[in-house]
């Protein structure tokens, strides 16, 4: 029996050991890179299996385990900011034996006894799938913002959160509420599941990889180093805690009050929340929302459960990683079996073949699932998955589901196994794999399926944004071969249109007004619209602010791209690739013959400055009277770049109203300090 227990204890302490390397790679990945390689139940289940060790065997019991920590150490990338109060975890309930077990601990805590007489008042709130941020607002105004981080610690992502649709720059009180001096708010960044679809679609036909899930999308946007792409994401908030420091005012008595006292500062609050009287209302709660969760949009895993009564928070205390007076329910994954009964391959604007998975119908996450993709060929063989094959599925957001695993042992003997097209799948075109890529590509640029893909990409909003210009009506221009390119679009004429299925003469005069409307769209439209690899809106507005058209990069030379900020050797040869290209640059000169501009007009570009202020580099910090959008634009204008971070390379640093560290960092460094009125004379070189 001895043998026994330390032949166990010994697989214990291995075990152990195992599981903490695992789980701080994949926190890592998770909070770090924002790049997860388990879904959360394996991560969840791996993080349990430790927990249950650790119970076991409490003296391998370490302070440095991931059980002990919350997060991860924050970047090194982002100034740090200490929370004034720990932003922990939570501990998670997977089901109503462990919302049980928890009530019951809290009983035993309170010295209340067991059973129903002794009934605690919780709330309820959905927790959203988003990155944690605490929020700071000094008089009323929004100062600072960080991540999570290790709990104690977080990211300064300040400037990003500016950028975040419903948060308040300053707190504008209902009537009945006062402003505290300084207030610490706790809430949720998250991306709502239509923008996660749009941005996801987006990546994919720029060639870029894709989020694996709204959370991931919102904390990987939100930790931008340029808060412009932050902006471009579509991000939202929901808050949900609130710390007072004043002298005046206190905390809320209750988390009720504290929820009011957000929403009553003008904060966006989530109204899906209910009190409860006891342990069995929070299990109703939960179960009301299993199945309308699915309808909202935004990614919810489980519900919060917080004891109301904030007195009684000190009295219950935290462990190291979370507080006891608050728990997470955990609804199971969103993950079933079915059946793969064949497979299809897409191909995308740029070639990619893509291998989705035709399934047996069933339902996932409130929807009829019937296709689950597969990602690519080498994902196939990682799977070993085949037609045949008993698969489980899952769905992150509304995108198609993906192929998690294959149950082997129910393979059968009629499994067939699934190889890559030797040739194009639409087009029977070459196929072609570039070094240090997986995805197999259609070399074809006249391939059906592209010239679909391109022209959807080309009408699109951010693009040429041809209104009426939808997929069925882009499937017939591209089958009557009507458009064989972009550049056919404008030489469509109403007859051709109205030959169309359910076009009349309305919808044809209207399209064709559409379409002459977009020749005249900003040169930074045209380039996002053309689809070069890696070249998002973002992207192109750099490349249209910096050469002031597409003519202008077409004659640029791949080393003067790669000293543009923000571009990079990558993207800068994806550029001179896609332009030097023959087929592009005849597909480019017959637009240019059909009425599209290369260049931009001069009111496009705006008044062109001496540039007075090459060479030198400012730094904003504070409010000013001007948008510091546009406050950039100037200095940009005048040969000048703006940056976020202040340096002993920062010539200037432009003091506001409330200015951050910034401004004791440039006085630290001896570096020029402006106000507005300094900055101004600068811009009109009167200095």
């Amino acid at each position: 029996m001895t043998d026994q227990l330390v032949l166990d204890r010994e697989k214990a302490v291995e075990r152990t050991e195992e599981l903490r390397r695992e789980i701080e790679h994949h926190r890592f990945l998770y909070y770090v890179l924002d790049r997860p390689e388990l879904s959360d139940t394996d991560f969840d289940r791996m993080y349990r299996e430790l927990q249950e060790l650790e119970q076991l065997y409490p003296d391998l019991m370490t302070p440095t385990s991931p059980t002990q920590k919350v997060g991860y150490q924050p970047s090194t990338d982002f100034k740090q900011i200490k929370h004034r109060v720990p932003l922990l975890s939570l501990a998670n309930a997977m089901g109503n034996d462990d919302l049980d077990r928890w009530n019951e601990r809290l009983l035993r805590q309170l010295d209340l006894p067991p059973g129903e007489s002794a009934q605690i008042e919780f709330v309820c709130e959905l927790k959203i799938d988003g990155l944690s941020i605490a929020i700071t607002y000094k008089d009323g105004k929004f100062v600072e913002g960080a991540t999570r981080g290790n709990g104690e610690t977080g990211e300064d992502v300040t400037l990003n959160l500016r950028t975040v649709a419903g948060l308040p720059r300053e707190l504008k009180p209902k009537e009945g509420f006062t402003v505290p001096k300084m207030v610490e708010v706790r809430g949720e960044v998250y991306m709502p599941i239509s923008n996660f679809n749009q941005l996801n679609s987006s990546l994919e036909e720029d060639g870029d990889q894709t989020f694996a899930n709204p959370r991931n999308a919102a904390a990987g946007s939100l930790r931008q180093k340029d808060p412009r792409v932050t902006a471009k994401r579509k991000l939202a908030l929901w808050t949900y805690g609130i710390y007072v420091t004043d002298p005046v005012l206190k905390d809320p008595d209750t988390h009720q009050a504290a929820m009011e006292l957000l929403e009553g500062l003008g904060l966006p609050v989530n109204a899906n929340r209910a009190a409860a009287q006891g342990i069995d209302e929070v299990k109703q709660f939960c179960a009301d929302w299993d199945e309308k969760r699915h309808g909202l949009d935004y990614q919810t895993d489980g519900v919060v459960i917080k004891v109301n009564n904030r007195k009684l928070w000190d009295q219950l205390g935290t462990t190291a990683h979370s507080p006891r007076w608050a728990v997470a329910f955990k609804y199971p994954p969103d993950e079933v079996e079915t059946v793969v009964e064949d497979v299809e391959f897409d191909v995308g604007r740029i070639g990619t073949v893509t291998p989705v998975a035709c399934l047996r119908p069933v339902k996932l996450a409130g929807s009829t699932v019937r296709r689950a993709t597969l990602h690519n060929f080498d994902q196939v063989r990682r799977l070993d998955v085949r037609v045949g094959d008993t698969v489980v599925i899952r769905k992150a957001a509304e995108i198609i589901p993906e192929v998690l695993r294959v149950i082997h042992e129910k393979r059968p003997a009629s499994s067939i196994p699934i190889h890559e097209p030797e040739g194009c799948p639409i087009c029977s075109g070459t196929l072609e794999r570039l070094a240090n890529e997986v995805a197999l590509k259609c070399t074809n640029y006249s391939c059906p399926a592209r010239v679909k893909r391109r022209l959807s990409h080309w009408v699109s909003r951010d693009a040429m944004d041809i209104d009426g210009l939808g997929e069925v009506i882009v499937k017939q221009l591209v089958e009557t071969g009507f458009v064989t390119d972009t550049s056919d679009l404008y030489m469509l004429t109403e007859e051709k249109l109205m030959s169309l299925e359910r076009m009349g003469k309305k919808s044809a005069e209207k399209l064709i007004n559409a379409i002459n409307a977009s020749r005249t769209r900003p040169q930074a439209c045209l380039i996002h619209a053309l689809g070069i690899r890696h070249v998002g809106s973002r992207m192109s507005e750099i490349l249209a602010e910096h050469f002031g058209g597409l003519e202008a990069v077409m004659n640029a030379e791949l080393t003067a791209l790669e000293k543009i900020e923000g571009v990079g050797p990558q993207i800068a040869a994806a550029i001179v690739q896609f332009l030097s290209d023959p087929d592009n640059i005849a597909l480019i000169r017959r637009l240019e013959e059909r009425g599209i501009k290369l260049q931009a007009d001069a009111d496009e570009r705006g008044p062109q400055f001496e540039q007075t202020l090459a060479g030198k580099t400012f730094v904003i910090t504070g409010t000013l009277s001007m948008e510091r959008s546009d406050a950039e634009k100037q200095i940009k204008a005048r040969g000048g770049k703006p940056t976020s971070s202040v340096s002993k390379k920062t010539d200037y640093v432009v003091v506001g109203a409330n200015p951050g560290s910034k401004f004791q960092k440039a006085q630290e460094l001896g570096i020029t300090v402006l106000d507005e009125e300094a900055f101004r004379k600068i811009l009109a070189g009167e200095t």
